[in-house]
């Protein structure tokens, strides 16, 4: 009888062992606290398992056969191994219960995220953190696949998102605003503006962009119907930052978040396309698993839902 119809007990192995090194079957029998008999049934259970004798029983003291001495050192190697691929994976079970993972907005990872994290972590422990910076809707793949704890990204009440609609735990964290912003012209007024009675060259967010969500939802309900067909779309991207490059180019006017563009409108770089007016308020949110999650990510939850409380 081989070893493709009967399974291995990794008890037999160590057994194995005991009886190479001790060479008595009482001896190893007592070494491994089984009843002799037993230990007899197992020696013979794995010698099937192989399908060759391993053990000279005439020899006194019991001795290896050349297909024993052949498998000896390969089973330690093979018990070695399994036992380094035990520690291994607790390592990595114990790392993985000690580290924060988040999905973060490009944008937000770039502006928000490395400043609130710096407070956070003025007030808690946390270790190793993970961080996977995408679009909002590759963001909300990772946490509808419980690939990560945290999910970092703008939201509005008039746009939900599918986090929002799978109602995961959410804490608002601070506040932002969506600018029309576009390049300055030589006096300084901006190369694409809005309200002028024309229609002007505009830098879209696409599907997969949350920010593009929000924009769609409020250019119906806030901007009027007819809003949108009035805009001449020129280029289309998921990435707030790489609008705002085509934006300082004077490609077209985009609705960037003042998080990402204060610095540029300070400056000079970008003008207010909307003189003031057409702003979207939006959220900085946090949502987290439904599920309970390791305690250094439950304690960062419980410092956030205090402060966002107490705000």
């Amino acid at each position: 009888m081989g070893p493709g119809n009967r399974p291995l007990d990794l008890e037999w192995l160590e057994d194995f062992l005991a009886l190479a090194e001790t060479g008595n079957f009482s001896r190893a029998a007592q070494a491994r606290s089984i009843a002799q008999p037993a230990f007899s049934r197992h020696i013979r259970s794995l010698e099937e398992w192989v399908g060759v004798d391993l053990f000279d029983r005439s020899a006194h003291p019991t001795a290896l056969t050349a297909a024993g001495k052949r498998f000896q050192p390969l089973l330690q190697e093979a018990l070695a191994g399994l036992e380094a691929a035990r520690i291994k994976a607790r390592a990595a079970h114990d790392l993985a219960a000690a580290s924060l993972s988040f999905a973060a907005t490009h944008v937000l990872s770039l502006t928000f995220f490395p400043r609130w994290l710096a407070g956070v972590e003025s007030s808690l422990s946390m270790g190793p953190i993970q961080t996977i910076s995408d679009s909002s809707y590759a963001c909300e793949d990772l946490m509808l696949q419980r690939r990560v704890q945290f999910v970092l990204c703008h939201g509005h009440a008039g746009a939900p998102g599918r986090l929002d609609e799978a109602q995961y735990p959410v804490q608002r964290l601070s506040e932002d605003v969506l600018v029309p912003v576009s390049a300055p012209d030589a006096k300084g007024a901006p190369q694409h503006a809005l309200g002028e009675g024309r229609s002007p060259s505009v830098l879209a967010y696409s599907e997969a962009s949350g920010l593009g969500r929000i924009m769609r939802a409020m250019q119906d309900s806030e901007f009027g119907k007819d809003f949108a067909a009035s805009l001449s779309i020129v280029f289309t991207a998921h990435h707030a930052a790489l609008l705002r490059t085509m934006a300082l180019e004077g490609r077209g006017l985009a609705w960037l978040p003042m998080s990402l563009v204060a610095d540029d409108l300070r400056t000079g770089a970008l003008t207010d396309a909307g003189a003031g007016g057409w702003r979207v308020p939006v959220d900085i949110r946090l949502y987290r698993q439904q599920a309970q999650m390791a305690p250094v990510a439950e304690a960062l939850w419980a410092l956030v839902s205090e402060s966002t409380s107490a705000a």
